[in-house]
C-alpha cells in the first residue's frame, strides 16, 4: 500500500505498513493495541473525536495523528508524512472572512507552498517537544531535518506567537515589500495624464505622457516619475472599469458582465414570438417603376426556431406589420407572447394601442386598442440595438448569405458595406415578384435544413421541433369575429352633429344607428386596401354598434340616385313616424283639455300697519306748467332754455 501526500488519519493497516516504532507490525495487532489502549474514546484539546469511521470500502475506523504514541508521531512527522496542520486547527468559515485569511487566498501558489513548508517544521517542533525534548533541542532537529538555519526556524516562531493554531498559515506566509518608497507624482501632472488618457478618443499612453512633460511639468519645472512607472501608478490604483467606461463607452462597459442565457425549455411552439425587419443588400424593381432594397418583416418561434410568417416591402410600416401577424394568426395561430422592437411600425397604435408597456406616442385610456393587444398578447419591447435580445436576428445574419448572395441576384447586389461593393454594382434590378418568389423558397429551406445545434434541435431541423411540438401543445385559436376586429385598421372619428355620418380619407359612411351617437366619438375599424367598401363602428367601450357602407357621389341627373334618396328620406320619415307612435303622445287637444280654464281670483290680504311716507327734497324743484312762449329769434330762444336749464334741480319721485 502506497501512502500519498500529508495525513493526518490512518487506519490500522496504514500504519502497520509504516512499521513505526512503538507500534506492531501487523494490522491486527494495531487494532489490539488501539482497543487496549481506548483510542476511539480518545479527544483533542479542542474536545473533538480523535477517531472517525473510515469511509473507503471495508469501512473500520481512522485515527489521528495525536493517538499515536510519542515516538510514532515523531517517525511519522520526520518521515513526511504527517500533514502540517491538523484537522483540529483549521479555520473555521467566520474565520476565513477575515482580512489575513482574505490576503492569504490571495496570494500566489508560490507563497502559499512556503506557508505550508513553514507550518509542517513548525508542527515537527511541537511533536518533538510532545515526545519529551527540549524547545532548543527541537527547533535544532527539525532545522537539520528541513535544511534551515536555527535563526530561520526562531524567526517562524516568533511570527506565530500569540496568533491561533487556526490562523497560522496566513501569518507564516512571506509577504515580501516593494523595493522602496513608492515615487511620488505631483498631483497636477497626474490629473493631466489621466484627463488626456481617459477620453473617447483613445490616444496612446505614451503620447498622453509626452504631453503632460511637454505641456505641463517641463514648463513648471516639476519632475515626473518614468513612463513604465505612472503606467503601472495607473494599473494600481485606476479601476478598470474606469478606463473601459472612458475610452471605450457604455456598450463596452455592458460587455464586460458575462451575457445571460436564456433558455427556452419551458415554453412550446407558438407561445412565444419575436418579430424584427431585415433591409436586404439586393436592388429590386418595384411594379412604378422605381428601383430600391426591400425590406422583410418577419416572425420567429422563440422556441423552434422556425420562421412562421413574413412579407417582403418597401420599409417598415404598420400596415406590412399587421399583414405579417395576419399570415401568423391565419395559419398558425396566436401566440401568448411577442418580442418587438420600439420601432415606429412595431410601435405603432395599429399593433399595441393600449398596452401599458409601449412606450412610443402619447397613451391615451380611450385610444383604439392594437391588434396584440386585442388578442390578448403579452408584449415585451426589446431593448434597441440589442440583437441579442432577439434571436431572429440569428436568422437574419444567415439570410444575408443564402438570399441577398443568391445566384440569381447577380449584379444586384449592393454589397453590406459602402465600401464593400461588388465589380458588377448596379448592373440590374431584380423584379419585386421574382425576388419574393426566391425569398419564399429560401425561407423554407432555412427552416428545413437539418443538423441545427440550438437548445431544441439537437440536429433537427426547424421545422421538426416546430411540429412535434405543435401536435402537443396548446394553440391559442381567434374566431373570424376577433380576426375581423383585430386585422382591420382602428382610428378615432366623431359622428356629424347633424346626421351622424362619419367622414374619413374623403369619404362619408352612414348607417341609421348612427344618429343617436351623432356628435359623440366612435371607434371606426377598416381595411386600408379597401376604404370603399364599408367600416365597422364602435362604441369607445367596445360595443358594435353598426356596419356603415360609403356614401358614393351621384351623377347631378342621376335619376336612380335621386329615386334612392327619396326612398331613404320615406324611410326615415316612417321610421320616425313608428317610433313616435311608441311613445303614446297626447295630441294638442287633449293636452290642452286637461289644463284649467279659468284663473282663481288672488284675495289680497291686508296690511298689519300703514307707514306714513313724507316728501323729501325741496319743495320749489318740482317741475311747474311752463305757459307758451311769445314769439321771439330763435336764437334767443335756445339761449334762454340753455340758461334755465342750467338752473333748473331736478325732482325727486316721491315714494
Amino acid at each position: 500500500m502506497k501512502i500519498d501526500g500529508f495525513k493526518e488519519w490512518f487506519s490500522a493497516d496504514e500504519l502497520a505498513e509504516l512499521k513505526l516504532p512503538g507500534l506492531p507490525a501487523q494490522k491486527r495487532k494495531v487494532n489490539e493495541r488501539a482497543a487496549k489502549d481506548g483510542w476511539a474514546l480518545r479527544s483533542g484539546a479542542n474536545g473533538e473525536p480523535l477517531a472517525r469511521p473510515r469511509k473507503a470500502r471495508g469501512g473500520g475506523l481512522e485515527y489521528h495523528v495525536d493517538v499515536l504514541p510519542a515516538a510514532a508521531r515523531m517517525a511519522i512527522q520526520a518521515a513526511g508524512v504527517a500533514v502540517a496542520a491538523d484537522i483540529h486547527t483549521a479555520p473555521p468559515e467566520r474565520q476565513r472572512q477575515s482580512p489575513s485569511w482574505r490576503w492569504y487566498d490571495g496570494a500566489s501558489d508560490e507563497v502559499k507552498a512556503k506557508a505550508r513548508q513553514r507550518l509542517q517544521t513548525i508542527t515537527l517542533i511541537e511533536a518533538y517537544e510532545r515526545a519529551g525534548m527540549t524547545r532548543s533541542a527541537a527547533v535544532a532537529s527539525a532545522a537539520a531535518r528541513d535544511g534551515v538555519s536555527v535563526a530561520t526556524v526562531w524567526n517562524w516562531l516568533s511570527l506565530i506567537d500569540g496568533v491561533a493554531r487556526g490562523d497560522r498559515l496566513p501569518a507564516l506566509a512571506p509577504r515580501r515589500q516593494g523595493g522602496g518608497a513608492e515615487a511620488q507624482v505631483d498631483a497636477g501632472a497626474w490629473q493631466f495624464l489621466l484627463s488626456d488618457y481617459l477620453r473617447p478618443e483613445k490616444p496612446t499612453f505614451a503620447s498622453c505622457y509626452a504631453r503632460m512633460v511637454e505641456s505641463y511639468a517641463r514648463p513648471r519645472g516639476i519632475d515626473v516619475p518614468h513612463m513604465k512607472t505612472l503606467r503601472r501608478k495607473l494599473e494600481r490604483e485606476v479601476d478598470g472599469r474606469v478606463v473601459i467606461a472612458q475610452r471605450e463607452g457604455a456598450e463596452a462597459l455592458r460587455r464586460t458582465l458575462p451575457s445571460q442565457e436564456r433558455t427556452v425549455m419551458d415554453l412550446h411552439a407558438l407561445e412565444a414570438v419575436n418579430i424584427d425587419g431585415h433591409k436586404f443588400d439586393v436592388f429590386v424593381r418595384w411594379p412604378d417603376g422605381r428601383v430600391g432594397r426591400p425590406l422583410m418583416v418577419a416572425i420567429q418561434d422563440l422556441f423552434s426556431r422556425k420562421m412562421v410568417a413574413w412579407r417582403i416591402d418597401e420599409s417598415e410600416s404598420a400596415q406590412v406589420t399587421r399583414l405579417v401577424f395576419a399570415d401568423l394568426f391565419k395559419n398558425w395561430g396566436i401566440p401568448a407572447h411577442c418580442v418587438l422592437d420600439n420601432g415606429r411600425a412595431f410601435a405603432s397604435k395599429v399593433i399595441t394601442g393600449g398596452a401599458k408597456s409601449r412606450f412610443r406616442f402619447k397613451i391615451r385610456d380611450d385610444e383604439p386598442t392594437g391588434v396584440l393587444v386585442s388578442l390578448g398578447v403579452h408584449i415585451h419591447f426589446a431593448t434597441p440595438y440589442r440583437g441579442q435580445s432577439k434571436p431572429i436576428e440569428r436568422a437574419f445574419r444567415d439570410l444575408c448569405d443564402t438570399i441577398a448572395k443568391h445566384p440569381a441576384f447577380a449584379g444586384a447586389y449592393t454589397g453590406n458595406r459602402p465600401d464593400a461593393k461588388p465589380e458588377n454594382y448596379g448592373e440590374r434590378a431584380i423584379p419585386i415578384d421574382q425576388f419574393r418568389a426566391i425569398v419564399d423558397i429560401a425561407m423554407a429551406a432555412h427552416n428545413a435544413k437539418p443538423g441545427r445545434r440550438t437548445e431544441t434541435a439537437k440536429g433537427r431541423s426547424f421545422d421538426d421541433v416546430f411540429a412535434a411540438s405543435y401536435a402537443v401543445s396548446p394553440i391559442g385559436r381567434a374566431t373570424p369575429e376577433q380576426l375581423r376586429l383585430a386585422l382591420l385598421t382602428a382610428d378615432d372619428r366623431t359622428c356629424d352633429r347633424q346626421t351622424g355620418a362619419i367622414f374619413y380619407e374623403g369619404n362619408r359612411y352612414y348607417a341609421p344607428e348612427l344618429r343617436d351617437h351623432a356628435g359623440k366619438k366612435v371607434t371606426i375599424r377598416f381595411d386600408p386596401d379597401d376604404l370603399h367598401s364599408e367600416i365597422h363602428v364602435y362604441d369607445r367601450a367596445g360595443g358594435f354598434l353598426a356596419t356603415a357602407p360609403v356614401i358614393e357621389a351621384t351623377g347631378f341627373f342621376d335619376k336612380e340616385s335621386a329615386g334612392q334618396r327619396r326612398a331613404q328620406e320615406a324611410e326615415l320619415r316612417r321610421t320616425a313616424r313608428d317610433l313616435t307612435k311608441m311613445q303614446n303622445l297626447l295630441s294638442a287637444a287633449e293636452l290642452a283639455a286637461m289644463m284649467p280654464d279659468h284663473i282663481d281670483e288672488d284675495v289680497t290680504p291686508a296690511a298689519g300697519a300703514t307707514r306714513i311716507v313724507r316728501h323729501r327734497g325741496q319743495t320749489k324743484g318740482q317741475l311747474k306748467v311752463v305757459k307758451e312762449a311769445p314769439q321771439q329769434p330763435v336764437s334767443n330762444v335756445i339761449d334762454r332754455l340753455t340758461d334755465a336749464m342750467d338752473r333748473v334741480v331736478p325732482l325727486k319721485r316721491v315714494g
